[in-house]
């Protein structure tokens, strides 16, 4: 049982660490897209 609960966490653990990531590429991505492209003042 518990070599079972132990690769279940590792999964749990692999599964919200690839979310962060997906989240923090993205944010990185729309601040060097922000920055290339600033919005124009009227």
């Amino acid at each position: 049982m518990s070599e079972n609960l132990l690769i279940a966490v590792e999964i749990l653990g692999l599964g919200w660490g690839g979310i962060f990531l997906v989240m923090f590429i993205i944010y990185l991505v729309s601040l060097v897209l922000s920055r290339m492209f600033p919005p124009e003042s009227e």
